[in-house]
């Protein structure tokens, strides 16, 4: 998969490839260097997530970053032919796959048999802002576009620390996911390592900007189970288990509690700690209840701990 942005100014045009992190803006040091001084110094990147996804990050400019002229204030998944503007300066991403270029070569049943999707065992964890319509009315939106890019940056870089793979963020959400057919147990650990290390570095971040007054929390959805793999342009997860990630993370704000995990994850969990938090969702869609376990965050650490002891003796 390439991808480059086709930047025109005067005129002239000139086409940029587009590695794993583009940095654009007036600073002569930026990947791209905008002559222009409606641009910031540091105005914007590109970035690539996973195997070929590519998000735009405005990085808190003072007139802003707009994807098909609309201003972002959250990390955006770009897609072929999306128009970009920095102060006066207009781009449009382009990203091709050699696959597309080889595909009229092939016959009819060979691509009807490389695009069968292909089904895993995966663990999802879906992580979301509690109140983030609020915090947007309360901040500005150049400190709300510096939180929620940051907050972009050290959530993918939680993710990949523990093994995971970030499959998309959808506004103030992540949805990333982990293969659990080797060792499932092994899966788990990383798992909620991952979403206890989300949530410090949630709330210090909150805590680093003077105009958020509330503590930033985070609610999580955690589920294991068989989903489709590259779907789509977005090259995504999908199928009944992506769902069920899902409607449990919108399960902890009912429920009140921050993890939410299902039967099919919290298995692998040391029953003592299981037993006291299990409780049944009615999930939409679903014609039986679900069997849950709930968390804290502070209970993580000695979650953890009992894991990797039953691990190493076991």
């Amino acid at each position: 998969m390439t991808a480059y942005i086709r930047i025109s100014r005067q005129g002239k045009s000139k086409d940029v490839p587009c590695d794993a992190v583009l940095t654009i803006g007036r600073d002569r040091n930026s990947d791209v260097v905008l002559p222009d001084l409606h641009a910031s110094r540091n105005h914007a990147m590109i970035r690539q997530i996973g195997h070929g996804d590519y998000y735009l990050i405005d990085s808190g400019s003072s007139n802003g970053t707009f994807l098909n002229h609309q201003r972002i204030s959250t990390p955006r998944l770009l897609r072929d032919g999306d128009h970009i503007t920095m102060g006066r300066v207009e781009m449009v991403f382009h990203q091709t796959s050699k696959q597309e270029k080889a595909i009229d070569s092939l016959s009819l049943q060979d691509t009807l048999i490389s695009d069968t999707p292909e089904i895993r065992q995966i663990t999802i964890l879906v992580a979301d802002i509690r109140g983030f319509t609020t915090l947007s009315e309360q901040v500005h939106i150049r400190t709300l576009t510096k939180l929620m890019n940051s907050w972009f940056h050290q959530v993918s870089d939680a993710i990949i620390t523990h093994g995971g793979i970030v499959d998309k963020f959808i506004g103030d959400c992540v949805f990333a996911r982990w293969e659990t057919e080797t060792d499932q147990v092994k899966s788990i650990l990383q798992v909620l390592s991952a979403a206890q290390l989300i949530n410090q570095l949630t709330v210090e971040l909150g805590n680093s900007f003077e105009e958020v007054k509330e503590q930033i929390r985070i609610g999580v959805g955690i589920n294991t189970g068989a989903a489709s793999m590259g779907i789509g342009q977005d090259n995504t997860a999908l199928g009944d288990a992506v769902n069920i990630a899902f409607r449990l993370e919108n399960a902890t704000k009912v429920l009140g509690t921050d993890i939410v995990l299902s039967e099919s994850s919290y298995q692998y969990l040391p029953k003592e700690v299981v037993e006291l938090r299990r409780q049944h969702l009615r999930i939409k869609g679903k014609r039986d209840p679900v069997r849950i376990c709930s968390l804290r965050f502070e209970d993580i650490n000695l979650v953890l701990q009992k894991m990797q002891q039953i691990r190493e003796t076991g």
